[in-house]
């Protein structure tokens, strides 16, 4: 078999995993705990994917129960820089932005499958970021983002 053939295959392989694989991109903020339990309520157990929770200091950190496959990260503010250069603190929403950013441009860089679901619950600055980048960015259908509809990203 030549390397030719291996490639092509090997391509195949990974655009039908991609279009077949689901993950979820959950992320909220401290405003919007009771509404990320509804959420991480409706997933089915076998869900995959990152759920970032921004709040503003380790003592604000709680548990939220997840899926097996899904990874918990909690982001306080008070142990993060703001913009690079300024000086300042993190703001709101920029860490959750950051992080989700991040998450979405490693974890689908090979495309946003069929099954990619986003939920983006922090407030209206972080969600306009991340769903401005996964939409223009990464080409991702605004169907498959469910934000809040008081922000009227969508």
């Amino acid at each position: 078999m030549t390397a030719a053939i291996r490639t092509t295959a090997r391509a195949e392989r990974r655009a039908q995993r991609r279009s077949t694989k689901a993950q979820h991109l959950i992320v909220a903020d401290e405003g919007s705990l009771a509404e990320l339990e509804a959420a991480l309520a409706t997933l089915p157990l076998c869900a995959t994917g990152r759920v970032f929770v921004e709040v503003p200091d380790t003592e604000s950190i709680s548990t939220v129960t997840v899926p097996p496959r899904m990874t918990v990260t909690w982001l306080p503010r008070d142990s993060r820089a703001g913009e690079l250069g300024t000086g300042r603190r993190c703001a709101r929403g920029t860490a959750a932005a950051r992080a989700a950013i991040a998450w979405s441009d490693e974890m689908l860089c090979d495309g946003v499958g069929e099954h990619t679901t986003v939920t983006l619950l922090c407030g209206f600055l972080g969600t306009a970021d991340i769903a401005e980048h996964l939409r223009e960015r990464l080409g991702m259908d605004a169907g498959r983002i469910t934000v809040p509809e008081r922000f009227g990203l969508l």
